[in-house]
C-alpha cells in the first residue's frame, strides 16, 4: 500500500497573483458549495494510464463533492474540455461556466511498473496555479493517490488538513434480529475495498483503531464471557489483550497507542482502568459505586471523558488521566452516552438519548456549546475523522426489518450521507490519515 508522494511540481512563467488566495472558510453555518472542475487525468504511454487518469479524476470528484464543501461542475459544461497538463488553461473559458477552481492532471505507467499520477489546481479566478503534485505507487493501489490528490485539494482550499486517505472499520450485521451475526470489516472511507476481518462465529463489539493504524482492539464474546482482544491489520494475528476475573467493555487505545483504557466489572462494579500494552500491567482510574464505562482519551493524552450513572443517571463526565478530579460536563435533557473526544481537542461527541429518540451531538469538553447534529429512531456510537469536521455512526430504523446502517454528518449537521456497506453496519471507527 505505500505511495510516494510530494514532488512539487511548478510551471515557469504562470501567471501572476492577481486576487486574494481562493479559500472556503469553514464555519458552523451554511457554506456554499466552491464550484470546481475536474478533468479527466490524461493517460501518456501504457494504454492503461488513460484510463487509470478517468478513474482517478472520477474518484477525486466524488470524495470532493461528498464533504458537502464542493461541487464538481458537471464535464458537460466544459469549454476547454482538452485542456493539457503542461498548458496554462484559457481561464475566460472556465470563468463563464462559473468554475472557481480548475483540477488537471496526467497518469503514467513508468517503464518499472508504477503507476505516477501528478495534477495541478489552479485558481480561475485569480488566473494562477495553486498547487502542484505528483505521487508514485503500484497500479494496483491508484485509489490511494485518488485520495491523496482530493485530501490536497481539500487542505489547500479550506486551510484544513483532509480525511479522505482512511479507513472505516466497523462491525458488519447479517441474520433475524434476535440472532445476529457480527464480525469485523473494513474499507476505505468510501465503502471501496471492502474485506471482513472476521468469521462470525464469535460475536464482536465497539471497534477501534490504534494512532499508527496497524491495529484494531475490540470485543468478542467467547463461550459467553466478553475479551478485549488486538487484530493486527497487515498480518492478520489476533490475541486475548488480558484475562479478566470480570466483564470487560468499550476498550480504546490511548494517544500514543502504548494503552488501551476500558471498563472492567469486578466484585458487581464497573469502573474504568488502563492498560499497558508492553508489560500488561492495569492502573484503575476510578473507583465509584456506580457503573462508569465508554472511555475516552483527550488527544494530547491528559483527560479522559466516560459516562456513569453515578449522578443519577447516565452523564458524561471529564477527568484528568490518573484518574483524578471528575467533573460532570452534560446537563441537558435525557441521558448521554458513547462520547468520543475530538482529534483537535475541540469538542466531544456523544449519543443523547431523550423523548423516546436517539440523537448524536457534540459539546465542548466543559460542557458548553452543546448541540445536536442529528436525531432519529435510533443513532448512536459516533466516531470522528481525522480532521474533527466529520462525524460517523450508526442509524437504526424500527421494525422487525429495520435497517442498520452507516451515515455521515457534518460539524452543521447539513451534510447527512449514507455510507455505503454491502450488509447492515453498526459500531463504526475511523481511522488516523494513512500516510
Amino acid at each position: 500500500m505505500a505511495v510516494a508522494a510530494a514532488l512539487v511540481l511548478t510551471i515557469p512563467g504562470s501567471p501572476a497573483h492577481a486576487q486574494a488566495p481562493l479559500r472556503i472558510e469553514i464555519t458552523e453555518g451554511v457554506a456554499e458549495p466552491l464550484k470546481i472542475a475536474i478533468v479527466d487525468f490524461r493517460g501518456a504511454g501504457d494504454p492503461r494510464a488513460a484510463e487509470f487518469g478517468r478513474d482517478v479524476a472520477n474518484v477525486v470528484s466524488a470524495d470532493l463533492e461528498s464533504s458537502g464543501l464542493f461541487a464538481p461542475v458537471d464535464p458537460a459544461a466544459f469549454i476547454q474540455a482538452d485542456v493539457g497538463f503542461d498548458q496554462v488553461p484559457r481561464f475566460a473559458d472556465w470563468r463563464v461556466i462559473d468554475a472557481q477552481a480548475l483540477v488537471v492532471g496526467r497518469s503514467v505507467v513508468e517503464p518499472d511498473g508504477r503507476l505516477r499520477v501528478d495534477f495541478r489546481l489552479w485558481d480561475v479566478f485569480g488566473e494562477e496555479q495553486m498547487v502542484a503534485l505528483q505521487f508514485y505507487t503500484r497500479p494496483e493501489n491508484w485509489r490511494r493517490i485518488a485520495h491523496l490528490v482530493a485530501d490536497a485539494i481539500y487542505e489547500q482550499l479550506t486551510g484544513e488538513k483532509g480525511y479522505f486517505d482512511t479507513r472505516i472499520v466497523y462491525v458488519a450485521e447479517t441474520g433475524p434480529k434476535n440472532a445476529r451475526v457480527k464480525r469485523l470489516a473494513m474499507m476505505d472511507r468510501d465503502g471501496a475495498n471492502h474485506r471482513f476481518l472476521t468469521g462470525g462465529e464469535s460475536l464482536v463489539l465497539t471497534p477501534r483503531f490504534s494512532p499508527t493504524t496497524q491495529e484494531i482492539t475490540y470485543l468478542s464474546y467467547r463461550d459467553g464471557r466478553p475479551l478485549v482482544y488486538l487484530f493486527n491489520i497487515e498480518t492478520g494475528r489476533q490475541e486475548v489483550l488480558g484475562n479478566f476475573p470480570g466483564m470487560s467493555f468499550a476498550p480504546a487505545f490511548s494517544p500514543d497507542g502504548d494503552g488501551v483504557v476500558m471498563s472492567l466489572a469486578r466484585d458487581g462494579n464497573s469502573d474504568i482502568y488502563l492498560m499497558d500494552l508492553r508489560t500488561r500491567a492495569q492502573r484503575r482510574l476510578t473507583n465509584h459505586p456506580a457503573i462508569d464505562t465508554s472511555p475516552s482519551f483527550s488527544p494530547d493524552g491528559r483527560r479522559v471523558v466516560f459516562n456513569s450513572d453515578r449522578g443519577g443517571s447516565q452523564q458524561l463526565y471529564v477527568m484528568n488521566a490518573d484518574g483524578s478530579d471528575p467533573q460532570r460536563i452534560s446537563f441537558g435533557e435525557g441521558r448521554y452516552a458513547t462520547p468520543v473526544w475530538s482529534p483537535r481537542g475541540d469538542l466531544i461527541a456523544f449519543t443523547r438519548i431523550a423523548g423516546g429518540r436517539f440523537g448524536i451531538g457534540v459539546m465542548r469538553p466543559d460542557g458548553s456549546g452543546e448541540r445536536i447534529l442529528t436525531e432519529s429512531f435510533l443513532d448512536e456510537a459516533p466516531t470522528w475523522a481525522p480532521n474533527g469536521r466529520v462525524l460517523m455512526f450508526f442509524r437504526q430504523t424500527p421494525g422487525e426489518r429495520g435497517a442498520t446502517r452507516l451515515y455521515s454528518v457534518d460539524l452543521t449537521g447539513r451534510n447527512l450521507r449514507l455510507v455505503p456497506t454491502p450488509q447492515d453496519a453498526s459500531d463504526p471507527a475511523w481511522s488516523p490519515l494513512l500516510r
